[in-house]
C-alpha cells in the first residue's frame, strides 16, 4: 500500500485547504484512514480519522468545528477540508491507513506528508 497526500501549500490565517489522500492498491474501503501533523520541535499529533464506510468519524478538539475529514471509496481517496485556519495548525499532515484510532501506532501505513503553512 502507498499513500500520496497532497494539497498543502502556505495560506494566510483564517484561509482553507483541502488536503488529499489518494491510496494505491486494493480493499481501500476495507480500512479505516486517518489524518496526524507534526508542528516543528513537536511530537507527530492525531488530528482526524474516518472509519472505512465514512460514516463516523473523531477529531482532536483543536480542530472540531474547523476540519472535515471525508472519504470516497470509489476513488481510493480521503480528503481532510481545513477551514479558519490558525498559525498553530502549521505542520506537515500525515495520512494513515489502518485501525480507526487516534493513536499512531493502530495505523499501519503512511504516506510521505504535506506542508501546510499558515501565516498570521
Amino acid at each position: 500500500v502507498q499513500l500520496q497526500a497532497s494539497g498543502g501549500g502556505l495560506v494566510q490565517a483564517g484561509g482553507s485547504l483541502k488536503l488529499s489522500c489518494a491510496a494505491s492498491g486494493r480493499h481501500f474501503s476495507a480500512y479505516a484512514m486517518g489524518w496526524f501533523r507534526q508542528a516543528p520541535g513537536k511530537e507527530r499529533e492525531f488530528v482526524a480519522a474516518i472509519t472505512r464506510s465514512g460514516l463516523t468519524t473523531n477529531y482532536e478538539d483543536s480542530v472540531k468545528g474547523r476540519f472535515t475529514i471525508s472519504r470516497d471509496n470509489a476513488k481510493n481517496t480521503v480528503y481532510l477540508q481545513m477551514n479558519s485556519l490558525k498559525p498553530e495548525d502549521t505542520a506537515v499532515y500525515y495520512c494513515a491507513q489502518g485501525t480507526y484510532s487516534s493513536r499512531r501506532r493502530d495505523y499501519k501505513y503512511w504516506g510521505q506528508g504535506t506542508l501546510v503553512t499558515v501565516s498570521s
